[in-house]
């Protein structure tokens, strides 16, 4: 299954003046990568997008609608801070920027770490 290319094309939008923006394949999406890290992954299916954002304010990321906690396959947690997000929460701009916004504060923050 393929990754939900109208929703990629809505992140590359939101990204395009980001420096040094990389896209690469991974997860079985496509993520997008700024400084070298992981902003957004985009998914298949349900689980549409995957984040990573400061996992000390994970619980208050948790409270969104469409929001989980990742893990990869059968209960293997990807650690705080990886969060996926129902493609049915991402429906309007503000959400999605919400997320990406959420995911490049997170990144800066960890710029040369």
């Amino acid at each position: 299954m393929a990754y939900d290319e109208l929703l990629a094309d809505r992140i590359r939008g939101i990204l395009t003046d980001q420096k040094g923006l990389r896209e690469q394949k991974m997860f079985g999406g496509l993520a997008f990568l700024v400084r070298g890290k992981m902003v957004a992954c985009v998914g298949t299916g349900d689980r549409a997008l995957l984040v990573r954002v400061d996992g000390a304010r994970e619980p208050e990321f948790l409270q969104f609608d469409g929001a989980l906690h990742a893990v990869m396959g059968r209960g293997r947690s990807m650690g705080a801070g990886w969060i996926t997000v129902d493609a049915a929460a991402l429906e309007n701009e503000a959400a999605l920027q919400f997320w990406v916004s959420a995911a490049l504060e997170h990144n800066a923050n960890t710029a040369g770490k």
